[in-house]
């Protein structure tokens, strides 16, 4: 398999891990947009409880923390990244009320029914499929609780081929942003905000903090073609992404439980 037709999850997860331990956001995102999404949410107390699922080193997490009452519980399948999570939590002095702990999104999550107050997740509902997500993530939250969730979402109706290969091949689920409302909706959840992340989260949040790490991890795996082709691919992101940012980018969908 040629790496121009490989997605990001054909590549070895232990790799995956160790590029992205580098990062201090495993996605597009910002501090910023975390706020602007946070505001749409209220009712928030400190007997509230929070779930970030599939929360990687925590990046939002603590941004969250920083900002609300509650107690934030992240959960990510990879144990390095809880390891920076929890290491994250602790230098901020928030390990009293944030904690992160391994586990997947594609199993029962470790929560009661109907327990949690509002669950977060950016740029990670569609490892499981951001509907599929939706409703099953809705059983854990209280009634009148909130979702919020970062999803690759077309602007346009259609768009040129290359970057729509691209996209289907490493979501097939992405769809336009009033499909995706419409998927909220059906999953139980009145949309209460939506919004595209801006450019500087990909650009600036993103892809700028990927140079070094790109550097390091080539130095440090000389000759090992697997290593060269995942950085081919974490490029081929990039240039696609300025290439065509006018027919894609994240979006904020906050919904909440009805």
């Amino acid at each position: 398999m040629s790496n121009e037709n490989k997605t990001i999850s054909q590549f070895e997860l232990n790799l995956i891990c160790e590029y992205f331990s580098n990062l201090e956001r495993q996605g597009p995102g910002s501090p910023e947009a975390t706020l602007k999404a946070l505001s749409f949410i209220d009712n928030l107390t400190e007997n509230s409880r929070i779930a970030d699922i599939g929360c990687g080193t925590g990046g939002q997490t603590m941004v969250l923390a920083q900002n609300i009452p509650g107690h934030i519980t992240g959960l990510d399948l990879f144990p390095d990244f809880i390891t920076l999570f929890n290491r994250n939590a602790g230098r901020l002095s928030l390990q009293e009320r944030v904690k992160g702990i391994v586990g997947s999104m594609e199993e029962a999550l470790p929560f009661k029914k109907e327990s949690l107050d509002l669950i977060w997740s950016e740029g990670a509902i569609c490892n499981i499929g951001f509907e599929q997500g939706l409703r099953q993530w809705c059983e854990y939250l209280k009634q009148g609780g909130y979702i919020a969730v970062t999803e690759p979402s077309w602007f346009t109706g259609e768009r040129p081929s290359e970057i729509d290969n691209f996209w289907m091949a490493a979501e097939p689920g992405i769809d336009t942003i009033p499909r995706k409302v419409s998927q909220m909706q059906r999953a139980g959840y009145v949309p209460v905000a939506t919004f595209i992340l801006p450019e500087n989260c990909w650009t600036e949040h993103y892809f700028a903090p990927q140079a070094a790490v790109r550097e390091k991890i080539l130095k440090k795996y000389a000759g090992n073609q697997a290593v060269a082709d995942f950085i081919a691919f974490s490029r081929q992101e990039e240039e696609l992404y300025r290439k065509y940012k006018v027919f894609y980018g994240y979006v904020f969908y906050i919904g909440k439980k009805i």
